[in-house]
């Protein structure tokens, strides 16, 4: 059995390794998440047998040794790191602890976003910026002031502030902040590093630290890394404010960026409030925060209570539920989709990860299934952010047991038996057999009958599941042909009311437009945009179906633009689409469901129809071609298309140098950042407004 001495050492020496690798190489092997649980467990090692404690324990230090690469910075006044608060109860545990040594019934904090970047010291002499440093192990750091240079919201020179609030600049004066990258630059880093055949940066605080870190200050200066300011340190010829929100105040005025989202608080329901306000906004931000840090204003309040150890205990960061977590891949099964795409998923033991308990999470393709070595036994790192599917990050490989065994891509389908090929060239493979296998058909058919396409209300996956088993529907024109009240109605759970209800639904939907027909059919890669773009350019099935069958004669042409020429003449239909919508209409199977669909019911079929194509209308728009992306305030992308293209204007799904227009809304991504290295004009929904008020004053 190990001892509290053995297990302290062995935490001691994981946790130097790891504190080596992100401080020292930047090049972390645990998540944050996983360093967090090693730090705690040694701390209440420690405190449990304080003869354990040693002056070189990782929980006496602040962070990792300088590196050699850089010259020594002593600071002068110690660069603390935070106490964490994992809960709302150890939030109020910090805040009673702060009220009863200070003596008072309810205390004044600032709250401010913990930016995942790196904290610098900045040393101002009469106004000039003249040295800046990393904070290293709290005591020393590194002299990185020519890569801090290049940083262009970081000031060189404070601004003298002028007006009622002059004040006269320090003789010297020491700013402290957050040296970051901004998640579009991170994107574009990476991006970049792909083209390149490089490894890409982990993750932004990676690519921030890596970015400061260089030998050459005009590497550091290519990199689109920001800065914000957060407090002061040591200052000469300057009486420091009482409280801390009016430094922040003085240091805007100065010319310091600081965050718009700082907020005054009371008391620890005021913290806990902006927490979860936090926890809202976070995925629409333009950078990664992993928790908020809440500090006393009161300043002389925070000389009173002093500091501990590491840690000032006037302060806490709070931390969101960990977006990562450390756990092991205890086997690696197959999932078949609507399309017959293998995807291999990951069976874990459970972890506490982003705010839930994770068991599984998907490896996507074999192809990342190789890249990242991912094997059954192996200690994976996984991540889960909000809503988004839970994913296999990396392998930890230094924790890689002996008798891990590689993952293998079964040669028959687990649901139906069928033969599962891979094309070359294709990361996916499918299972063949189509919609003579289950899991292909139930697929199929929740996306048929989904809001975006079909859209029949009250068809939901687990009735989905029941009329394929009992009621014998094996394609979606059997959802019109086969399905009544009566049948509906002997189900389990489904009443006459509720089985007439679904009848009703189902009959409506047979008015549709041709872009949700076509989407609604599941062709493989083409999206709702896409299926929009082919019924407009196309008009009709008829004309699509023989523009697909003709192109099927250039496959095989020698040069890639002029494979399905008639099909990549739809805007951002490239040969891959193509090729993908000419073989899917090809398939005898298809053309006969599609041909029951189509068919009026007096005559067999399902009777599904859609309005005769219009002519395109001409308006103050016309001519332009729009992106949409983000969510729009009090519209949706939907509602923004039609107005669009009732005023003449054509929606497309991906940016190009054709663009005439990107309406961005919140939480816009790659696109805005495309838009602007092409040099489209981006547009808000006002901004749109104003472009169609010519139309509105002649209405």
């Amino acid at each position: 059995m190990t001892t509290a001495a053995e297990r302290a050492a062995e935490l001691r020496r994981q946790l130097e390794q790891a504190n080596h690798r992100y401080y020292v190489l930047d090049d972390p092997e645990i998540p944050d998440a996983e360093y967090d649980r090693l730090f705690s467990e040694l701390q209440k090692l420690e405190a449990e047998h304080p003869a354990l404690k040693t002056p070189d324990s990782p929980t006496q230090r602040v962070g990792g040794a300088p590196s050699p690469a850089f010259a020594p910075v002593r600071h002068r006044q110690p660069m603390l790191s935070l106490r964490k608060a994992d809960d709302e109860a150890a939030l109020h545990d910090f805040d009673r602890r702060v009220r009863e040594v200070l003596l008072k019934g309810a205390v004044d904090y600032i709250a401010e976003p913990k930016l995942d970047g790196l904290a610098v010291s900045l040393i101002y002499e009469r106004g000039v910026l003249v040295q800046g440093a990393t904070r290293g192990d709290g005591e020393t750091g590194e002299d990185i002031t020519q890569n801090l240079r290049t940083i262009r919201s970081l000031p060189l020179r404070i601004r003298e502030a002028g007006g009622e609030r002059r004040e006269a600049i320090p003789a010297l004066l020491e700013v402290r902040g957050e040296v970051y990258l901004p998640l579009a630059g991170f994107q574009k880093m990476v991006r970049d590093a792909e083209a390149k055949g490089e490894k890409p940066p982990v993750n932004p605080r990676n690519a921030a630290a890596g970015s400061l870190r260089q030998l050459e200050s005009v590497i550091t200066a290519r990199r689109p890394l920001a800065f914000y300011a957060y407090a002061v340190g040591v200052s000469e010829g300057w009486t420091q404010p009482s409280r801390h929100r009016d430094m922040l105040e003085q240091l805007k005025r100065w010319g310091f960026p600081v965050s718009e989202l700082i907020e005054a608080v009371q008391g620890a329901d005021g913290c806990q409030r902006y927490f979860e306000a936090m926890g809202t906004k976070r995925a629409s931000l333009p950078f990664d925060i992993d928790g908020v840090v809440f500090k006393l204003d009161d300043l002389a309040g925070r000389e009173e209570l002093g500091s501990v150890s590491r840690e000032p205990r006037w302060a806490v960061a709070y931390k969101f539920p960990a977006e990562e977590a450390v756990t092991v891949l205890e086997n690696v099964e197959f999932q078949i989709g609507r399309t017959g795409a293998v995807t291999p998923v990951a069976r874990l033991k459970p972890v506490f990860v982003g705010g839930a308990n994770v068991s599984n999470a998907t490896l996507h393709n074999m192809d990342e299934v190789q890249r990242k070595d991912v094997r059954i036994g192996d200690t994976v790192v996984v991540r889960r952010a909000g809503d988004v599917i839970p994913e296999v990050k990396e392998v930890v490989l230094a924790l890689r047991p002996a008798d891990a065994r590689i993952v293998e891509l079964p040669s028959a389908c687990p649901v139906c038996g069928g033969a599962i090929a891979r094309e070359e060239g294709e990361a996916i493979a499918r299972c063949t057999n189509g919609l003579s296998c289950r899991a292909q058909l139930h697929g199929a058919l929740i996306h048929f009958v989904s809001r975006k396409a079909i859209d029949i209300d009250g068809l939901g996956e687990k009735l989905l599941a029941l009329v394929i088993d009992e009621l014998e529907v094996r394609t979606p024109a059997d959802i019109y042909l086969k399905l009544n009240t009566e049948n509906l109605a002997a189900l389990e759970r489904m009443g006459e009311k509720s089985a007439q209800n679904l009848v009703n639904a189902i009959a409506a939907s047979r008015n549709t437009t041709f872009g949700r027909f076509l989407f609604a059919l599941g062709i493989p890669v083409v999206g709702e945009t896409t299926a929009r773009d082919l019924a407009q350019a196309f008009g009709t099935l008829e004309a699509l179906l023989a523009a697909a069958e003709a192109d099927l004669a250039t496959e095989h042409a020698e040069k890639k633009k002029e494979r399905f020429p008639l099909l990549q003449a739809v805007p951002d239909v490239g040969p891959t689409v193509a090729a993908s919508i000419a073989h899917f209409f090809a398939e005898p199977r298809n053309r006969d469901v599609i041909a029951q669909l189509v068919r009026a019911t007096d005559e067999g079929g399902a009777g599904i129809h859609w309005p005769a194509p219009k002519a395109a209308a001409e308006g103050v728009l016309t001519g332009k071609t729009f992106v949409i992306t983000g969510t729009l305030p009090g519209m949706s992308r939907e509602e923004a298309s039609a107005l669009i293209e009732a005023n003449g204007g054509k929606v497309t799904g991906s940016v190009s140098a054709k663009t005439d227009y990107l309406l961005a809304g919140e939480a816009a991504g790659s696109k805005l950042a495309k838009a602007e290295k092409l040099g489209v004009p981006v547009l808000d929904l006002a901004a749109l407004k104003d472009l169609l008020a010519p139309a509105q004053a002649a209405s």
